[in-house]
C-alpha cells in the first residue's frame, strides 16, 4: 500500500473462478484473525500446566486483567459478562495489531464494519436493560431538574443515549485512522530526508520505530477503551435506582 486511504479500496476476490463469489478483500484479514485467535487460544488451551509456560502465562495475565476490569466497574454482577468482554477485546487487540503488520489492512478504521459492531451492543445493552426493568427503565431519560427544564433535558439525554452506537465505533474508526495517517506522513518523510544524506537513515529508522512504538500502544489502548465503555453502559442497568 502507498497510501493509508487505500485500505478503503473495495476488491472482489475470485472473480475469474468457475463458482464466482463477491469475497471482499477485507473479509480475508476478518477470517483470517477470528481463526488466529481460536488457534492461539486452542494451543494454550492444549499445553496447559500446573507450571504456566510464558504465553499460558501471559494469557492468565490478560484473562486477570479483563476479570478485574469487569469486578472495577460493574461488580459481582458483571462476571456473567466475561465470556463476552473477553473475546471482544481480543477480536479488536487483533484487527488493530493485524493492521500494523506490513500490507496489513485496518478493519477498526472500516466505519461501516466496526459500527455495525457498536450498533449491536448498545442495542443488545438496551434490550437487556428493558428486560431487566421493563419500562421503568426508561426513567434514565428523566433527571432531576425544574420543570421548565424537563422536555428539553429531556430530549438531550435521549440524544446522548442514542448517539453512543455511533460514537463508540468513529472513536475507535477515527484514532486507528489518524494513527495510519501519522505513520504514512512520517515514512514519507523519512524516506525524503534520506535522499539528502545517508547518515539521515538512522534518525529517520529511530522515528519511525518510536511512532511504531506509539501505534501499538495505541492498539491495545483502544480496545482498553473500547471494553471500557461498554462496561460503564452495562453499570447503567444495575445502578438503575441511583439514577
Amino acid at each position: 500500500m502507498f497510501s493509508p486511504l487505500e485500505q478503503f479500496d473495495v476488491i472482489y476476490l475470485f472473480e475469474d473462478s468457475l463458482f464466482y463469489f463477491p469475497f471482499l478483500n477485507i473479509v480475508v484479514p476478518f477470517v483470517f484473525i477470528i481463526f488466529l485467535i481460536y488457534f492461539i487460544f486452542r494451543v494454550d488451551y492444549e499445553i496447559f500446566k500446573l507450571i504456566p509456560i510464558p504465553l499460558q502465562r501471559f494469557f492468565e495475565l490478560l484473562v486477570e486483567f479483563i476479570f478485574n476490569l469487569i469486578k472495577q466497574q460493574i461488580g459481582k454482577a458483571g462476571y456473567v459478562y466475561f465470556p463476552l468482554i473477553f473475546c471482544l477485546f481480543n477480536f479488536i487487540l487483533f484487527l488493530n495489531l493485524f493492521s500494523l503488520l506490513p500490507f496489513g489492512i485496518a478493519l477498526t478504521s472500516h466505519i461501516i464494519m466496526i459500527i455495525w459492531l457498536s450498533i449491536s451492543l448498545w442495542f443488545g445493552i438496551l434490550c437487556l436493560g428493558l428486560y431487566t426493568h421493563s419500562v421503568q427503565f426508561f426513567k434514565i431519560f428523566i433527571p432531576r431538574c425544574p420543570i421548565s427544564l424537563l422536555f428539553m433535558l429531556i430530549c438531550i439525554e435521549m440524544f446522548s443515549y442514542t448517539i453512543r452506537a455511533f460514537s463508540l465505533a468513529i472513536r475507535l474508526s477515527a484514532n486507528i485512522m489518524a494513527g495510519h495517517t501519522l505513520v504514512f506522513i512520517i515514512s514519507t518523510f523519512v524516506l525524503n530526508i534520506t535522499k539528502m544524506k545517508f547518515w539521515f537513515y538512522f534518525l529517520g529508522f529511530m522515528i519511525l520505530f518510536l511512532i511504531l512504538l506509539l501505534e501499538l500502544g495505541v492498539a491495545f489502548l483502544q480496545a482498553y477503551v473500547f471494553v471500557t465503555l461498554i462496561l460503564i453502559y452495562f453499570k447503567e442497568i444495575y445502578e438503575f435506582g441511583a439514577h
